[in-house]
């Protein structure tokens, strides 16, 4: 039986996986070995290396209690009506497959990798605030900003947490090995409460702005905007206008003053590797191609294996480089983009490419034709060293501008606030890619949600807050009452307190 990750949290978690970014930068370090907690935290540089652990699960892409692919957004884009699982099989990836399928159980499913790697998260979250009030060195300046970046990323974890599992234990401080079985879930209420404490505390302590070799490190805006987000799932929707309403400033389309956010003119432009930390950034996790891994650094990738894996089997062109056939764009995602702008920046008809270039490729498991274009494995990107398919250089922009945007309006409309604005904002989105205005309503804010941010990892959250998991992904098999929530992994339930998730 593989190691129980709610028992893990009471594990020194340094000396593991750092983080990378696409220029020399605070993320891009080399690992110098393993530390007992008791040696460690003496120096400035320690606090540094012990934050940065923190971050590394937040780029994750292997790991978990299977050890399997676990990057988030490939999970729930096949969880969603955007894209199906994919790949060479039934059997490929099956943690995709099960969700995709709906057809996961206590002992086989995302939750492998969901509630594994944000548990590791908070985990480091916790040792590095216990230890930076006693670190020799350490200035109060550079301490109140580390605090409010682990307070940051403990709020990030338990969000993801609480909006897959909603019943999860509540951890603020390392586990004594003889609480760790003890551990009992806390009321959804109050790990949001927690949430948004932690997040009302960062914002104080975070920079509005960082310099270039410090990108990736999370600034005030970015805790802004998950605050914002957070109250608007917790569905205190005049809050949650308070905080969206600061990153997005008053004139939208405009550039939001103190933060300087603004919408890219270029749509396909928001996703390129060429155009990283761009204007409409809030968010932004970064991957990089400069330490040339390879197979031997499993569960140590820091390059994007996201993209290899949503490319065509079997292809190559000038253009487009082979991948693995994961996540082909359904046919109901590729007739509600048909005739929209963003259709040529979101999907990839290969049937039609391949037609006019007399090429051919391998159609992968649930193949439709379409392919997922936003994070394509583009010819150009390709890596010149190390294991090529594991070093393409493509970030994950998690929060951005237009998210945030039509967060607002969602929350001005639910909320009983200001429809005008909510239209403004709305519209701000749509102007942007040359669509006409339509009225603010609900149901033409969910279109725009779905159509601007297809693939990014943000549909299965919409359906099942809306309530309209059941309906549009029932023809996937999913069940209404049981399927909002994924299960507690079995090998955490095992000698704990823990109860199982309803239908499981």
């Amino acid at each position: 039986m593989k190691k129980s990750y709610l028992k893990y949290t009471a594990v020194v978690l340094l000396g593991m996986g750092v983080l990378v970014s696409c220029k020399k930068s605070f993320l891009e370090k080399t690992p110098k070995g393993e530390f007992a907690e008791a040696n460690y935290y003496s120096t400035p540089d320690q606090a540094f290396a012990g934050l940065v652990s923190a971050y590394d699960p937040l780029v994750t892409e292997t790991g978990g209690l299977d050890q399997t692919y676990s990057d988030s957004r490939g999970m729930l884009n096949a969880a969603s009506d955007d894209c199906y699982a994919g790949g060479g099989g039934t059997g490929d990836t099956p943690d995709w497959q099960l969700w995709n399928n709906y057809q996961l159980s206590p002992g086989s499913g995302p939750q492998q990798a969901f509630w594994a790697i944000d548990f590791l998260g908070v985990s480091r979250v916790n040792t590095i605030l216990s230890k930076l009030s006693g670190v020799p060195g350490l200035s109060a300046d550079v301490a109140t900003r580390y605090t409010g970046e682990a307070l940051f990323l403990r709020a990030h974890y338990y969000f993801d947490l609480v909006r897959l599992f909603k019943n999860v234990p509540l951890i603020t401080k390392p586990l004594a090995p003889a609480d760790i079985y003890n551990q009992v879930q806390a009321k959804p209420e109050d790990v949001y409460a927690q949430i948004e404490s932690d997040l009302n505390t960062a914002i104080g302590d975070l920079p509005v702005t960082v310099i270039t070799a410090e990108q990736g490190r999370v600034t005030k805006g970015a805790a802004i905007a998950l605050l914002g987000k957070v109250y608007l799932y917790d569905k205190n929707y005049t809050k949650a206008i308070q905080f969206l309403a600061q990153v997005n400033g008053t004139n939208p389309g405009g550039v939001t003053a103190t933060y300087n956010y603004q919408l890219q003119s270029n749509f396909g432009a928001i996703f390129s590797p060429d155009n990283k930390f761009n204007s409409e950034s809030i968010f932004e996790l970064s991957f990089s191609p400069t330490q040339a891994y390879t197979w031997n650094n499993w569960d140590a990738f820091k390059g994007d294996v996201y993209v290899q894996m949503v490319g065509p089997r079997s292809f190559g062109d000038a253009t487009y480089a082979g991948g693995w056939g994961f996540n082909p764009v359904t046919q109901q995602l590729h007739d509600a983009l048909k005739g929209d702008p963003r259709y040529g920046y979101t999907v990839l008809n290969m049937d039609s490419l391949v037609a006019v270039e007399k090429s051919s490729y391998q159609a992968s498991y649930q193949n439709t034709g379409f392919f997922l274009l936003k994070y394509a494995p583009l010819t150009k990107y390709k890596a010149t060293q190390g294991q090529v398919e594991l070093n393409y250089p493509n970030d994950y922009i998690e929060i951005r501008l237009a998210d945030t945007y039509l967060m607002e309006a969602e929350a001005q409309l639910a909320g009983g606030g200001d429809a005008v604005r909510a239209a403004a904002l709305l519209n701000a989105v749509r102007a942007r890619v040359g669509l006409a205005p339509v009225a603010a309503t609900l149901d033409n804010i969910k279109n725009e949600r779905r159509l601007e941010l297809a693939t990014e990892g943000h549909r299965w959250y919409d359906l099942v807050r809306w309530g309209d998991a059941a309906n549009t992904l029932s023809f996937k098999g999913f069940k209404s009452g049981k399927n909002e929530l994924l299960p507690i992994p079995l090998t955490d339930l095992s000698n704990t307190k823990l109860v199982q998730n309803p239908g499981y």
